[in-house]
């Protein structure tokens, strides 16, 4: 079975959730992620709960071009957070048959961190959706060794941590330690490349992550190393956000260099 690849919305925000279906099938893609809630206040995103002709018109796009939704973003774990209050994210998370939600962790208070990701866990499994901790190294989980003991911790069934190559690079984590999750706690992991010198700050951190990812090989993360620890055929999210490249080539065409990258970068040696 081949490797389903999966457009993530981050790499082409400005599209709409129905424009991002489209965008995938026509560069090659099996799936497109979705945000649907925005990674700080104020920031671009789309409330397909608020908006059902928006969905209606996901939903018919996805129907016409055979591309699935796999993963939605996002939700912070903070000292506030209510499980229930995200219980219409979920509804529509499960009409558009998505598999998993890509999760941050805020709440310096660890074992509330813990509680509260398991008590997001229990509200999630009933729409079959899996609560997929991502590490990042300017958050409460920064590293791998953290999310794995968050994710331990709570024990839950859809429990799962998210690779992302950009921040397992800058977070210090190891490629040994790949081999310390569960098999069932890896759902999907996301793919890019960055250059060998990192940023010293968070502001830095936070600005390439999300403006100024290089594509899978040009940059000096050692992507086939960190795959090669990873199960095969694991689902990869390609997510490439590269605000000046995209305005020099166009979104289209930064999508479908994307993905022939990330296959050439994992392909046979």
């Amino acid at each position: 079975m081949p490797t389903p690849y999966s457009l993530a919305h981050l790499t082409a925000l400005t599209h709409n959730p129905a424009q991002m279906v489209d965008l995938a099938a026509r560069t090659g893609y099996s799936y497109a992620g979705l945000r649907l809630l925005p990674v700080a206040p104020g920031a671009l995103a789309y409330p397909l709960m608020d908006n059902p002709a928006l969905l209606a018109e996901t939903l018919a796009r996805m129907e016409d071009t055979g591309v699935g939704i796999f993963d939605l973003e996002l939700i912070r774990l903070n000292a506030d957070f209510n499980a229930q209050d995200y219980l219409a994210f979920f509804e529509v998370g499960e009409r558009l048959g998505a598999r998993a939600v890509l999760i941050a962790g805020d709440d310096r208070e660890f074992s509330r961190l813990v509680e509260n990701y398991a008590r997001l866990c229990e509200a999630m499994q009933p729409y079959g959706l899996s609560a997929d901790l991502e590490f990042m190294p300017w958050t409460a989980v920064p590293d791998l060794t953290t999310a794995l003991r968050v994710v331990g911790q709570a024990d839950q069934v859809n429990g799962g941590i998210l690779i992302d190559a950009l921040h397992f690079d800058r977070s210090d984590s190891r490629v040994e330690d790949i081999a310390k999750i569960p098999t069932q706690w890896l759902h999907y992991a996301q793919i890019c490349d960055g250059p060998a010198q990192r940023p010293t700050t968070d502001e830095g951190l936070i600005y390439a992550a999300r403006n100024a990812r290089l594509l899978p090989g040009e940059g000096a993360i050692d992507l086939r190393r960190i795959w090669q620890s990873l199960p095969a055929e694991l689902p990869i999210s390609i997510e490439i956000p590269n605000e000046q490249r995209v305005a020099q080539v166009g979104v289209e065409a930064w999508a479908r260099s994307a993905l022939v990258a990330a296959k050439a970068t994992l392909g046979p040696a």
